[in-house]
């Protein structure tokens, strides 16, 4: 419960950071005229819808179970998350067609040392919270947060790449750089939005944990099997902050369903500690379904 609280706050501060951090960037393109600035504050703008779908879809995928939807609401947060990254692909698209202006018209900027400031006091800002956000959402797995972290992110590292290159326009006077810098930062967002679908499109469609995690959950059901004969079949699927784990265990078919039942709690119990938010399913099965000989002193998986 405190988890769901932490999401959910970071979730919605980040629509107001958002908006903040729009309006500090907007002004440093107002008072400079630089397209490169331009495309920085266009990406805020996506920044702040993206808030506001992840800060609707953390809390409906906190919602409970109910009977239309059995297993929950956890894959809400990828719907999000695949949002995002089309928002942020749409800006992408939109900066290269404002690059076409300008590089057909190149102009100076204006005031460009008071807009790098502002924008620079922006970036800062994105960076500290995109920190935050990333941190808090791996701790409590959270794909839209950890979604809205990371693009604020490479908004960070974007607005790094503008300042710098900026700066040596200004020092140089090479107007070209301006609009050039904000085609390399049209394709940096494209990639990264392609990341963003790439990555929730694979949660929608129930990837299994990473190998490490599999391994894991395999050493936790060995180590509390004790009376069973073999467990195969594992499956795992994570969605959202859930990740469901189901596997097949084989005993003794002279073994009682109460004797079965307590060795299923021991492993059910020992994975939901060590795993947390996981959902664990288990197949008690007779010894002829066993797929190894059976006869071997530790547990096997088949």
């Amino acid at each position: 419960m405190e988890g769901e609280n932490v999401v959910q706050r970071l979730a919605f501060w980040s629509i107001f950071v958002g908006m903040g951090v729009l309006a500090l960037k907007y002004a440093a393109y107002h008072v400079t005229g630089s397209v490169a600035l331009y495309s920085d504050a266009l990406e805020s703008i996506v920044n702040v819808v993206a808030a506001l779908a992840a800060w609707w879809a953390i809390r409906v995928s906190h919602k409970p179970a109910d009977q239309n939807h059995p297993f929950g609401h956890h894959k809400a947060e990828y719907f999000s998350a695949v949002l995002e990254g089309v928002l942020i692909v749409v800006a992408a698209l939109l900066i290269l067609r404002e690059v076409w202006s300008a590089w057909e018209t190149p102009k100076v900027m204006e005031e460009p040392w008071l807009g790098l400031a502002i924008n620079g006091g922006a970036s800062l800002v994105n960076a500290l919270w995109a920190t935050l956000l990333i941190s808090r959402a791996r701790r409590h797995k959270s794909p839209a947060l950890l979604a809205d972290g990371k693009h604020i992110m490479t908004d960070v590292v974007t607005s790094a790449g503008v300042f710098i290159g900026l700066v040596g326009a200004v020092i140089t006077g090479w107007t070209f750089l301006d609009p050039l810098l904000a085609v390399i930062v049209a394709l940096n967002i494209l990639w990264q939005g392609w990341t963003v679908i790439g990555s929730s499109v694979q949660g929608l469609m129930d990837v299994g944990v990473p190998t490490e995690e599999t391994m894991r959950i395999r050493d936790i059901i060995s180590a509390n099997a004790g009376g069973a004969l073999e467990v195969h079949d594992l499956k795992t699927r994570i969605a959202g902050r859930v990740t469901f784990i189901e596997f097949h265990l084989v005993v003794h078919a002279s073994m009682s369903v109460g004797d079965a039942h307590v060795i299923c709690d021991r492993m059910e119990n020992a994975l939901m500690e060590q795993i947390p938010d996981s959902s664990v399913v288990i197949h008690v099965e007779p010894e002829e379904e066993a797929k190894l000989p059976i006869g071997t002193a530790a547990v096997p998986f088949a």
